[in-house]
């Protein structure tokens, strides 16, 4: 199961680079994200937590709190 989880991760992140949509990018790439963060609860990698939760806030920082221009 854990591999599963690490396998749709990287698919969800690489399925998320084609979106047309700078919005729904980065939706689906939090998705991915999220579930990079699981998976690396799962195996115990603190650089894999550690990065996709940066990257879940910067995200999340563009799709939230930065105005559109």
């Amino acid at each position: 199961m854990t591999a599963i989880i690490g396998y749709l991760a990287s698919a969800i992140v690489l399925l998320s680079f084609v979106m047309k949509d700078i919005r729904t990018l980065r939706w689906v790439n939090i998705v991915g994200c999220g579930l990079f963060i699981v998976w690396g609860i799962l195996i115990q990698e603190i650089p894999v937590i550690i990065t996709n939760v940066g990257i879940v806030l910067v995200n999340l920082y563009y799709l939230l709190l930065k105005k559109p221009s």
